[in-house]
């Protein structure tokens, strides 16, 4: 049995080691924003949040998550309180900047591949907290092992939820 820590808390996992870590988290875990889209890390659908860098949880074995810590997107929220010292009534009706700017920019078509785009925008904005359009094209695009793919084309509302996601984390969260 292998012990993971998703979304702050440590949970005992049965499937095989070698399982791929996004059936973990959807078949036995219950946690339905990790998509699967392509199977091969090419789309970014699955995209989670291993110790803060994004990876893709089609190709990744569980094993690798052991002892690291696993944020999915209904983690975001937990994680931002951790991140602002909130007190614990206050972290339970909290957003992430994030998931907030996705709302007020109505970022989403269809919303497949939003998961994996907010996760990869929480990556970028954790590391650089003001980045230029071309670094949030470039986090898309070329930082990690394939760009993000969205069906729909919404890339400009992500660009531009990204960077109101910028301002709202400098405030420390929603407006």
């Amino acid at each position: 049995m292998l012990t993971v820590t998703v979304n702050g808390k440590k949970r005992e996992i049965e499937s095989s080691v070698d399982t791929p870590l996004l059936y973990v988290l959807r078949n036995e875990l219950g946690l339905t924003s990790p998509q699967f889209g392509c199977g091969l890390a090419q789309c970014g659908a699955c995209s989670v949040l291993l110790d803060g860098k994004e990876i893709r949880a089609c190709i990744t074995p569980a094993s690798a998550a052991a002892g690291k810590e696993i944020t999915t997107l209904e983690g975001l929220p937990a994680r931002w309180a951790k991140q602002q010292h909130l007190s614990a009534s206050d972290a339970e009706s909290t957003i992430h900047p994030v998931q907030q700017a996705w709302i007020e920019e109505q970022t989403p078509l269809c919303g497949f591949c939003q998961s994996g785009m907010m996760i990869k925008a929480t990556e970028l904005l954790e590391k650089t907290p003001n980045p230029t359009v071309p670094e949030i094209k470039a986090a898309f695009t070329t930082s990690g092992p394939s760009p993000h793919l969205c069906r729909c084309g919404s890339y400009s509302a992500i660009v531009d939820a990204v960077r109101l996601a910028s301002t709202l984390m400098t405030k420390g969260g929603a407006k």
